[in-house]
This record gives C-alpha cells, structure tokens and sequence, in this order.
C-alpha cells in the first residue's frame, strides 16, 4: 500500500543516512520502526501507586525518586511505605 507522510527534514535525512548504514530501504526502517514502537505500546507498564501524605499531598518522608537503586529495592522487598524512616 502506498501513503503519503510528512517528516521533518532533519528527521528525514537522519533515516535515510541510517537506511543506508544498514544496507536497507528507507521503507524498510520505517516499517521496523513502527513494529516495533507498536509492540512496545502493546506491552503492559507496571505502574507503582507511590505513597501520598495525607497531610500535604507530597511524597511521604522515605522515598527518594532520585534514587533507582533504593527505590527499587524497596518495592521487590516489599517495605510498607509506612515503614521507610
């Protein structure tokens, strides 16, 4: 099927420079690019409820999104929010 898309310059000229590293039609990345963004959007993301003062509203005292590593081990450890410092 043929279509008509418009496409930023740069975006465009960026894909063709990249069609051609790979040894493939423009065509080709785009169809690959769109499976696979399709694919991606079909995946469910685990959402976290992150723990909400009741007084502000804000984040409770304990958790840092700054900081993946802890974040995430508290959530596979389980730590009831309340428990954080």
């Amino acid at each position: 099927m043929r279509t008509t898309i418009r496409l930023n310059d740069g975006l465009l000229d960026q894909a063709r420079r990249e069609a051609q590293r790979r040894g493939m039609t423009l065509t080709a990345l785009i169809e690959e690019g769109l499976r696979l963004e399709l694919a991606r959007a079909k995946t469910p993301r685990p959402w976290v409820n992150l723990p909400v003062s009741d007084r502000d509203g804000g984040l409770r005292p304990g958790v840092n999104l700054n900081n993946n590593a802890e974040l995430l081990a508290i959530l596979e450890e389980g730590i009831p929010w309340d428990k954080l410092r």
